[in-house]
């Protein structure tokens, strides 16, 4: 694996774990800024084939 997608994926499930810690807690503005930076980063995987697997919520 490259640099890219490992830093790419480690990005992806940062993110994914902010986001339900933002639901959790039940800060909605910042579940929907996490969830504007995981459909970022996941189009961008999909941009450059990245396979994310079971990564992605």
């Amino acid at each position: 694996m490259d640099a890219f997608t490992a830093g790419l994926l480690h990005r992806i499930r940062t993110t994914e774990s902010d986001l339900t810690r933002a639901r959790e807690t039940g800060d909605d503005f910042l579940a929907d800024v996490e969830q504007s930076e995981l459909e970022d980063l996941l189009r961008l995987a999909a941009e450059h084939g990245v396979d994310i697997g079971a990564t992605a919520v």
